[in-house]
């Protein structure tokens, strides 16, 4: 039996949640006078998780609109704009896994321009595809 389209939502707006908090600690770690690589790693593996655990199949037809935690701030082009959503997903998947390498080894500097690269790839798909509420 197919999920429920609340679901999904709810799915999805859990899964940025949990990406939320981790680009949040990884740009304080990151803003620390003193990096501390593990909780980096730790991050940036949380982060590649995500970008790597097939979220787009929680944005199937009929999660347009609708509610999960919340009403849902997708934009209703996120589901006619394909090439344009690839596109931004690729992004975000080649930046956050070059994250957790990079993270791995431990160099402070080279971790904030990658998460600064990361951030762009959410800034990218935030900009053409999300709902300023």
């Amino acid at each position: 039996e197919p999920a429920k389209s609340e679901d999904l939502i709810k799915w999805r707006q859990s899964a940025y949640q949990v990406l939320h908090w981790n680009m949040d600690r990884l740009k304080a770690n990151i803003d620390s006078p003193q990096y501390n690589k593990d909780d980096g790693i730790k991050a940036a593996n949380t982060i590649a998780a995500i970008a790597n655990s097939g979220m787009g199949s929680l944005f199937a037809a009929g999660t347009e609109t609708g509610k999960g935690w919340h009403p849902t701030s997708v934009k209703p082009a996120f589901f006619t704009d394909g090439k344009k959503v690839g596109e931004v997903a690729v992004a975000f998947n080649k930046e956050a896994n070059e994250l957790a390498k990079v993270a791995a080894t431990g160099d402070a500097a080279a971790v904030k321009a990658q998460f600064g690269k990361v951030g762009q790839t959410c800034k990218a798909c935030h900009d053409d595809f999300r709902r300023k509420d």
